[in-house]
Protein backbone atom coordinates (compact mmCIF):
# COMPACT_ATOMS: atom_id res chain seq x y z
CA UNK A 1 0.00 0.00 0.00
CA UNK A 2 1.31 3.50 -0.48
CA UNK A 3 0.91 5.84 1.59
CA UNK A 4 0.69 8.94 -0.28
CA UNK A 5 -2.44 7.61 -1.80
CA UNK A 6 -4.32 7.48 1.78
CA UNK A 7 -2.55 10.81 3.12
CA UNK A 8 -2.76 14.20 1.12
CA UNK A 9 -2.32 17.56 1.46
CA UNK A 10 -4.82 19.52 -1.22
CA UNK A 11 -4.67 23.43 0.16
CA UNK A 12 -0.80 24.09 1.42
CA UNK A 13 -2.30 26.57 3.62
CA UNK A 14 1.52 26.75 5.56
CA UNK A 15 3.42 30.24 4.56
CA UNK A 16 6.92 28.71 5.62
CA UNK A 17 7.99 26.14 3.85
CA UNK A 18 8.93 25.13 0.47
CA UNK A 19 5.45 23.56 -1.23
CA UNK A 20 7.47 22.53 -4.55
CA UNK A 21 9.48 19.78 -1.96
CA UNK A 22 6.10 18.39 -0.42
CA UNK A 23 6.51 14.75 -0.01
CA UNK A 24 4.50 11.72 1.23
CA UNK A 25 6.34 8.36 0.87
CA UNK A 26 5.04 6.38 -2.05
CA UNK A 27 6.58 2.93 -1.63
CA UNK A 28 4.68 0.05 -1.51
CA UNK A 29 4.61 -1.11 1.75
CA UNK A 30 3.21 -4.01 4.24
CA UNK A 31 1.26 -1.49 6.70
CA UNK A 32 0.60 -4.43 9.36
CA UNK A 33 4.47 -5.12 9.57
CA UNK A 34 5.61 -2.41 10.91
CA UNK A 35 6.22 -2.23 14.30
CA UNK A 36 8.20 1.52 14.58
CA UNK A 37 7.55 4.30 13.37
CA UNK A 38 10.47 7.28 13.19
CA UNK A 39 9.33 10.62 12.68
CA UNK A 40 11.59 13.00 12.14
CA UNK A 41 11.32 17.43 11.41
CA UNK A 42 10.41 17.91 7.70
CA UNK A 43 10.97 16.82 4.10
CA UNK A 44 14.15 16.93 2.60
CA UNK A 45 15.49 20.33 0.90
CA UNK A 46 16.40 19.70 -1.82
CA UNK A 47 13.43 16.95 -1.95
CA UNK A 48 16.70 14.57 -4.10
CA UNK A 49 17.74 13.96 -0.38
CA UNK A 50 14.26 12.30 1.42
CA UNK A 51 14.53 9.32 2.69
CA UNK A 52 13.36 7.13 -0.01
CA UNK A 53 14.92 8.96 -3.04
CA UNK A 54 16.65 7.37 -5.71
CA UNK A 55 20.69 7.69 -5.19
CA UNK A 56 22.06 8.04 -2.35
CA UNK A 57 20.06 10.63 -0.38
CA UNK A 58 21.33 12.89 2.63
CA UNK A 59 18.64 11.71 5.10
CA UNK A 60 19.12 7.92 4.27
CA UNK A 61 23.08 8.43 4.64
CA UNK A 62 22.41 10.13 8.38
CA UNK A 63 19.74 7.53 9.14
CA UNK A 64 21.25 4.73 8.20
CA UNK A 65 24.51 6.00 10.02
CA UNK A 66 22.17 6.42 13.07
CA UNK A 67 21.19 2.89 12.63
CA UNK A 68 25.05 1.57 12.51
CA UNK A 69 25.57 3.76 15.11
CA UNK A 70 22.83 1.91 17.16
CA UNK A 71 24.29 -2.05 16.29
CA UNK A 72 21.62 -2.55 13.44
CA UNK A 73 23.46 -4.03 10.44
CA UNK A 74 21.59 -2.10 7.66
CA UNK A 75 22.91 -0.78 4.42
CA UNK A 76 19.88 0.38 2.51
CA UNK A 77 16.02 2.07 3.66
CA UNK A 78 14.58 -1.17 2.73
CA UNK A 79 16.77 -3.14 5.42
CA UNK A 80 15.53 -0.26 7.74
CA UNK A 81 12.02 -1.26 6.50
CA UNK A 82 12.37 -4.72 6.51
CA UNK A 83 12.90 -4.51 9.83
CA UNK A 84 9.62 -3.25 10.60
CA UNK A 85 10.42 0.62 10.68
CA UNK A 86 8.80 3.30 8.89
CA UNK A 87 10.77 6.42 8.15
CA UNK A 88 8.12 9.60 7.81
CA UNK A 89 8.14 13.29 8.55
CA UNK A 90 6.20 15.47 10.81
CA UNK A 91 5.91 18.23 8.25
CA UNK A 92 5.47 17.08 4.90
CA UNK A 93 6.71 20.03 2.47
CA UNK A 94 10.79 21.29 3.34
CA UNK A 95 12.05 24.13 5.12
CA UNK A 96 12.74 27.58 4.04
CA UNK A 97 14.36 28.68 7.16
CA UNK A 98 16.17 27.52 10.44
CA UNK A 99 12.94 27.16 12.48
CA UNK A 100 9.31 26.16 11.72
CA UNK A 101 6.33 27.83 12.74
CA UNK A 102 3.25 26.27 15.44
CA UNK A 103 0.30 26.75 12.51
CA UNK A 104 2.62 24.89 10.19
CA UNK A 105 3.42 22.18 12.53
CA UNK A 106 -0.20 22.13 13.83
CA UNK A 107 -1.43 22.40 10.35
CA UNK A 108 0.53 18.86 9.03
CA UNK A 109 -0.33 17.35 12.12
CA UNK A 110 -3.75 16.52 10.73
CA UNK A 111 -1.75 15.46 8.00
CA UNK A 112 0.55 12.76 10.36
CA UNK A 113 -2.63 11.85 12.70
CA UNK A 114 -4.10 9.91 9.37
CA UNK A 115 -0.73 8.83 8.66
CA UNK A 116 -0.02 6.93 11.99
CA UNK A 117 -3.83 5.55 11.91
CA UNK A 118 -2.83 3.37 9.17
CA UNK A 119 -0.66 1.47 10.71
CA UNK A 120 -2.45 -1.24 12.67
CA UNK A 121 0.93 -2.93 14.64
CA UNK A 122 2.93 0.00 15.65
CA UNK A 123 4.62 -0.81 19.42
CA UNK A 124 7.11 2.50 19.66
CA UNK A 125 7.47 6.08 18.14
CA UNK A 126 10.76 7.64 17.96
CA UNK A 127 10.24 11.38 17.47
CA UNK A 128 13.29 12.95 16.27
CA UNK A 129 13.20 16.31 17.23
CA UNK A 130 10.79 19.20 18.68
CA UNK A 131 9.14 19.40 15.52
CA UNK A 132 8.07 15.52 15.96
CA UNK A 133 7.46 15.97 19.10
CA UNK A 134 5.09 19.18 18.97
CA UNK A 135 3.24 17.25 16.00
CA UNK A 136 2.59 14.31 18.49
CA UNK A 137 1.66 16.32 21.26
CA UNK A 138 -0.96 18.43 19.00
CA UNK A 139 -2.68 15.30 18.09
CA UNK A 140 -3.18 14.11 21.34
CA UNK A 141 -4.21 17.28 22.65
CA UNK A 142 -6.92 17.03 20.28
CA UNK A 143 -8.08 14.11 21.44
CA UNK A 144 -8.41 15.39 24.85
CA UNK A 145 -5.56 12.96 26.31
CA UNK A 146 -3.11 15.83 26.87
CA UNK A 147 0.45 15.98 26.09
CA UNK A 148 2.54 12.67 25.07
CA UNK A 149 5.67 14.36 26.02
CA UNK A 150 6.13 16.84 28.86
CA UNK A 151 7.52 20.61 27.90
CA UNK A 152 11.58 20.92 28.68
CA UNK A 153 14.75 19.97 26.87
CA UNK A 154 14.96 16.97 25.60
CA UNK A 155 18.35 16.15 27.12
CA UNK A 156 16.34 16.64 30.73
CA UNK A 157 13.08 14.47 29.45
CA UNK A 158 14.55 11.83 27.64
CA UNK A 159 15.13 8.46 29.39
CA UNK A 160 11.49 8.16 31.01
CA UNK A 161 8.93 5.72 29.98
CA UNK A 162 6.23 8.02 27.65
CA UNK A 163 3.47 6.28 25.91
CA UNK A 164 0.80 7.19 23.17
CA UNK A 165 -2.47 4.94 23.38
CA UNK A 166 -0.21 2.25 24.78
CA UNK A 167 2.39 2.37 22.94
CA UNK A 168 6.00 3.71 23.95
CA UNK A 169 7.08 7.13 22.94
CA UNK A 170 10.86 8.07 23.07
CA UNK A 171 11.52 11.68 22.12
CA UNK A 172 14.75 12.36 20.71
CA UNK A 173 17.08 14.62 18.26
CA UNK A 174 17.00 15.11 14.69
CA UNK A 175 18.87 12.25 12.98
CA UNK A 176 18.17 13.55 9.26
CA UNK A 177 20.29 15.93 7.66
CA UNK A 178 23.99 17.64 8.54
CA UNK A 179 23.84 18.23 11.91
CA UNK A 180 23.85 14.59 12.51
CA UNK A 181 27.15 14.32 11.66
CA UNK A 182 28.55 17.64 13.50
CA UNK A 183 26.86 17.36 16.83
CA UNK A 184 28.45 14.42 18.53
CA UNK A 185 26.28 13.98 21.85
CA UNK A 186 23.29 14.38 20.04
CA UNK A 187 24.41 11.01 18.09
CA UNK A 188 25.32 9.32 20.62
CA UNK A 189 22.31 9.96 22.53
CA UNK A 190 19.97 9.02 19.15
CA UNK A 191 21.73 5.62 18.80
CA UNK A 192 20.67 5.04 22.64
CA UNK A 193 17.12 5.82 21.79
CA UNK A 194 17.43 3.58 18.76
CA UNK A 195 18.80 0.75 20.61
CA UNK A 196 16.20 1.09 23.01
CA UNK A 197 13.23 1.18 20.68
CA UNK A 198 14.70 -1.75 19.13
CA UNK A 199 14.85 -3.92 22.04
CA UNK A 200 11.36 -3.82 22.61
CA UNK A 201 10.12 -5.29 19.11
CA UNK A 202 12.93 -7.29 18.86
Amino acid sequence: MKINQLVECTQFPCQDVRHSSYVVPAIDIDLGRISILMISESAAEPPGDYYYSDGEPLFARTTLQAFRDAGADVSSIQEILDLGIYLTSAVKCGKTGYGIQTYTIKACSFLLEKEISLFPSVEVFLLMGDVAIKALNYIAMRAGEGRVIPAGSTYKIRGQAYYYRGRRVFPSYLQAGPSFFIEKSKRRMIAEDIRAALSLVS
